[in-house]
């Protein structure tokens, strides 16, 4: 006899989470353990050892007062490490999928997706799969589109391009930079401006996101 699920849920939607609580009460298989409406109060549920009930399963919202659902994920990882999470959310932007894969989410979900859909990802992500929402599969396949092969990869950016872009990943700004190379801040400005032509961005911050997805910053010597 297979045993009870027992899932967490973490949204601050009453409606919403009636909508899910009676769902899971027509499925034997499933029982819904425990409901709250922050990441915050989740969190703190797992640290009293006398009332700690540790879900198989967490279905988490993103767009929650106080801690996103998306700040909350490394959270779980460390609170409750063998629990998989579930992103189950309205929002379909690319930078929210790639970002909660990315922190750990076993699964995305759209909260247009029907009781059955979600059933069947939990189970799916129990027995070790993961699951996505077929409306935003197409980021992950774009994203990995991007990926440029390793062997252009090496040479996209020179070693002390690479340095740089490191370095203003860290948050450090021009001078600071300079500095830290022991080079001018004329030479800093030449070398992030050919950082954002080779990687076609406009800004910072877009360039450490793109350095990310196309595997930049995982090379062997790196």
């Amino acid at each position: 006899m297979n045993r009870t699920i027992k899932i967490m849920l973490v949204e601050d939607n009453p409606e919403y989470r009636r909508v899910i609580d009676i769902a899971v009460k027509r499925e034997p298989s499933m029982e819904l353990v425990s409901q709250v409406g922050t990441a915050e109060r989740a969190l703190r549920s797992f640290q009293d050892m006398s009332t700690r009930i540790v879900p198989d399963l967490i279905l988490l919202d993103l767009n929650l007062p106080g801690m996103s659902g998306l700040e909350a994920l490394p959270h779980f990882a460390k609170a409750v490490p063998d629990t998989p999470v579930i992103v189950l959310t309205q929002s379909d932007r690319e930078e929210d999928v790639l970002q909660a894969i990315a922190r750990g989410a076993k699964g995305y979900l759209l909260k247009s997706a029907t009781i059955q859909q979600i059933k069947d990802s939990i189970q799916t992500v129990i027995d070790g799969g993961s699951s996505l929402d077929p409306s935003v599969a197409r980021f992950i396949l774009k994203a990995m589109k991007t990926r440029l092969p390793k062997s252009e990869q090496e040479g996209l950016l020179s070693e002390r391009e690479y340095e740089t872009l490191t370095l203003l990943g860290e948050g450090l700004v021009k001078k600071e930079i300079a500095t830290k190379l022991n080079i001018s801040v004329f030479t800093v400005a030449t070398h992030i401006r050919h950082i954002y032509e080779k990687l076609d961005v406009q800004n910072a911050p877009a360039a450490i996101h793109k350095a990310h997805r196309l595997g930049l910053f995982s090379g062997p010597d790196r």
